[in-house]
């Protein structure tokens, strides 16, 4: 049976009682036009599935004006839900959790997750908030239909079957929201949508604690490192990692063998003779550091991002270049770690196997302890001890996360 579609524009009062009495009603958002219906409602949800043709094992996601709702109709909800509600809401955005016991089972489609999406749309939040309710809102179109853009095509496809649509003018993105699951970890993209997965991992990792560590070489920047990886953090060493890069990642090796090409031999770069080319020109080793600070940084943020995707909330970052390199950017904190030069020395000596002259010359052209406490939030000494460092640490990193948590 047909009835009569009403149009509204700026006064919401009539399609607030549409839906507070189990009616349907045409909304616009940032995406896409969605068709509401109450989401506590089985019967008005019930009704969505029939207008459109939507199969029943499809569940519906709702429609909420804020973060705050997230705990009003969700369970266990995991501190990144907040963190992506604060960056991305409103906006195009829907986040599966687990839902409450309020929640229609039609909703649900049988399931144990809710989906939920706040509409960056002046007049359908300003409806959410006149109802207090969720919205269970898919598109406004027939299963198997284009999504509509604009009013008019939502009437050409439910006029005279539903209660009410909103003329909220054209919509400005066109597509449907992107759907992350938070159930579980790892996190993962349901649906790709307005938002890549690259942005909801950015944000993910700007919700983390990242700690950088840096310091001249040998100084102990790997003791504070362990300590940190012992506390949870997701720890990346990028002297290992960009020796990692230097057999796995043949972009890295071709731009470095242009430049440095009697470092390559065998098919390969030779690392000893490109420390001995780069550590006593200077011109060579700020070449050097220009290209593999840009392979090192897009590999570091690579696993940040797969990091935050776990679930991660801390994660540390260890190199001698952190600042120049641009990773300090990403940090909350850096720490910078020294000693005295001696004890640098008789370390890279051990570490690497090479001379006393060879470790010594590498010492000197590192940066100044004035540049790392000039550039870094905080200093630790390491004097020699690498028990007592440790503990060192550990007491200073116990108390500074609670501060970056």
């Amino acid at each position: 049976m047909e009835m009569k579609t009403q149009l509204f524009t700026d006064e919401l009062s009539g399609a607030a009682e549409i839906l507070k009495n189990g009616g349907l009603v045409a909304v616009p958002t940032e995406t896409v036009y969605g068709l509401a219906g109450n989401g506590l409602d089985a019967a008005a949800v019930e009704r969505i599935y029939e207008v459109k043709g939507r199969p029943a094992r499809k569940p519906l996601s709702l429609m909420v004006p804020d973060a705050e709702s997230m705990e009003k109709y969700c369970l266990d909800v995991p501190p990144q839900a907040k963190a992506l509600a604060a960056r991305f809401w409103p906006g195009p955005l829907t986040i599966v959790l687990k839902a409450r016991k309020e929640i229609p089972s039609a909703v649900l489609a049988g399931g144990a997750t809710v989906g939920l999406r706040c509409p960056d749309h002046a007049l359908t939040l300003e409806l959410l908030r006149l109802t207090g309710l969720p919205f269970a809102a898919p598109s406004a179109n027939p299963s198997g239909e284009e999504s509509p853009k604009d009013a008019r095509q939502v009437l050409r496809y439910f006029d005279g079957k539903i209660e009410g649509v909103i003329d909220g003018g054209e919509c400005g993105i066109g597509r449907e929201s992107t759907l992350i699951s938070l159930i579980g970890t790892p996190y993962r993209i349901l649906r790709p949508g307005a938002l890549s997965a690259e942005e909801i991992a950015d944000a993910l990792v700007e919700s983390m604690t990242v700690v950088g560590i840096t310091g001249p070489s040998g100084s102990g920047k790997t003791t504070a490192l362990r300590v940190l990886e012992d506390l949870g953090a997701r720890a990346i060493d990028c002297d290992a990692l960009y020796h990692e890069l230097l057999e796995s990642d043949p972009a890295l090796v071709a731009a470095l063998s242009e430049r440095f090409p009697d470092a390559y031999k065998n098919g390969a770069i030779d690392r000893r003779a490109l420390a001995a080319l780069v550590f006593s020109d200077p011109a060579a080793l700020a070449d050097l550091n220009a290209i593999s600070h840009r392979f090192v940084r897009r590999e570091v943020v690579r696993r940040l991002r797969d990091w935050a995707m776990c679930g991660g909330t801390l994660a540390a970052i260890d190199a001698i270049e952190l600042i120049e390199g641009g990773l300090g950017d990403c940090c909350d904190l850096v720490l910078g770690v020294l000693s005295p030069r001696e004890e640098r020395i008789r370390r890279i000596v051990l570490r690497d196997g090479i001379t006393p002259a060879r470790a010594a010359a590498r010492v000197d052209a590192q940066k100044s302890d004035a540049y790392f406490k000039e550039k870094c939030d905080h200093i630790l000494y390491n004097l020699g001890d690498e028990d007592q460092f440790s503990d060192t640490c550990r007491e200073y990193f116990t108390e500074a996360l609670k501060n970056h948590g």
